[in-house]
């Protein structure tokens, strides 16, 4: 089964004023919120038909979202793909070339595994794969 859009990363300065949008005009849901310190982020998730918007913010200014920040301003961050078997994509793209951010896969509080793809390997986007867990 090919990958499937699990949500799309923003990064923000201050999160409370981008769920003033994203919330409170657009009339997202917020499902999910709170500190990543692992990855020196704030999160909030938001349902949007079938994947999320997830809007990142730094925890400090060494982070790696901050520095994307100072850089590049506020806007898309990543993209990050559903798939079924995590191994098995980071071995089909290291096949191919691919250069991953870690070498083996990461799981965030949910279990799920999760690693990023370089954006010169992606055409310039930051990518996210995920294996959520069961």
């Amino acid at each position: 089964m090919p990958p499937s859009i699990h949500h799309i990363a923003i990064a923000v300065h201050d999160l409370d004023a981008a769920l003033a949008f994203y919330r409170d005009i657009l009339g997202l849901e917020v499902t999910e919120r709170h500190e990543v310190p692992e990855e020196g982020v704030e999160i909030a998730f938001l349902p949007a038909g079938e994947g999320e918007i997830e809007l990142l913010r730094p925890l400090d200014k060494e982070s790696g979202v901050a520095r994307f920040l100072e850089k590049r301003g506020e806007g898309l961050h990543h993209v990050c793909l559903a798939v079924e078997d995590i191994e098995a994509a980071m071995e089909q793209l290291r096949a191919a070339g691919a250069r991953l951010l870690s070498e083996g896969p990461r799981v965030n509080v949910h279990g799920t595994r999760y690693v990023f793809v370089h954006p010169k390997s992606a055409h310039g986007v930051l990518l996210e794969l995920y294996e959520a867990a069961e």
